[in-house]
């Protein structure tokens, strides 16, 4: 009676594990199927850019600083304000000038008038075209010749910090889309107008400054305010592109797998590729618009019992997971 229990029980165990197995194979030859689809080639336009954090900076910033010591008198200008070269911007007193007024206060308006009248106040000239991008001092304030009354800039630029590994792409005279951390809906084109000879040193990271001028400067922008700059390395239109995932590698060539029509085997068909972006490459030969591309995926069967093709989703996913 043992006997017969314990060969019932070791049956029913190589049943269970046989019937496991069996159910583990369906199983995985489900969830490895792979979903065919045929694609075609289109036309259409790719874009290489190099992106990169900027700042906006003046072109040139010109420091307005009196040529004596004295007391600032009067202001004549504002920030944002433009100027022009030789236009008078303020009026300040020598020391010896500020004195000599305050004393003659002391001595009623009559003689403050013929004082302020015979000794003539300095005046400070803008030396550039350009706008008044600092005021901070106040009438009445006294300095000295190492102080800086005004600065003015002459126009707005956007500098970028390229890494030296992306600056062998970026010459002058190429096309760049400036976008504001602050107006992010602001688009702005500029051209690469100058790279530093010179590089910096960041977090370890070899950097050089990309000057970019804005075809137009809008007026919210501001000295010192963070952008992101999209310098354009290469751009086509009107190519025929593929997506990337369809192109297979066959030593140094490159080759697509072709249907050609109901029944018959696919074809492997050799081609030559060109620019490409993050999702589509250019092909340059060795395809029409006509042809048809054999495109394969993984098929993957989920709890539910609903299937999904592409990434496997018992893999583990990035936060927020699959987003249909």
């Amino acid at each position: 009676m043992i006997k017969n229990n314990k060969r019932v029980l070791l049956t029913a165990a190589v049943l269970a594990v046989i019937a496991g197995i069996f159910i583990f194979s369906r199983s995985r030859d489900k969830s490895g199927q792979e979903a065919v689809t045929e694609i075609r080639p289109e036309y259409g336009s790719i874009k290489c850019v190099v992106t990169s954090t900027a700042t906006v900076k003046p072109q040139n910033r010109l420091e307005v600083k009196p040529p004596i010591n004295g007391r600032v008198e009067k202001i004549l200008v504002k920030e944002g304000q433009k100027v022009k070269s030789g236009e008078i911007i303020a009026w300040m007193s020598a020391t010896e000038r500020a004195a000599l007024l305050d004393a003659a206060r002391a001595n009623g308006e009559e003689a403050y008038k013929h004082w302020e009248d015979v000794y003539k106040p300095t005046p400070l000239i803008a030396p550039i075209n350009g706008e008044v991008i600092v005021s901070t001092d106040q009438p009445g304030q006294t300095i000295t010749s190492s102080d800086v009354v005004l600065v003015i800039s002459d126009k707005l630029i956007v500098q970028a910090q390229v890494d030296e590994t992306d600056i062998g792409k970026v010459a002058v005279g190429q096309d760049a889309a400036i976008s504001l951390d602050a107006y992010p809906e602001i688009k702005v084109n500029g051209k690469v107008d100058h790279i530093f000879y010179e590089s910096t040193t960041t977090n370890n990271v070899t950097i050089y400054q990309v000057d970019i001028l804005p075809e137009t400067v809008p007026p919210v922008f501001r000295s010192g305010m963070n952008a992101t700059v999209d310098i354009v390395e290469t751009a086509k239109d009107n190519i025929l592109i593929i997506p990337h995932e369809v192109v297979k590698k066959k030593g140094s060539e490159n080759y697509v797998m072709v249907s050609r029509g109901p029944g018959a085997s696919p074809e492997e068909k050799k081609i030559v590729l060109g620019i490409s972006d993050d999702k589509n490459v250019e092909v340059v030969s060795g395809l029409t618009a006509d042809d048809r591309i054999i495109s394969t995926a993984k098929k993957y069967v989920l709890p539910s019992g609903e299937t999904q093709t592409g990434k496997n989703p018992f893999m583990p996913q990035p936060p927020g997971g699959n987003k249909k």
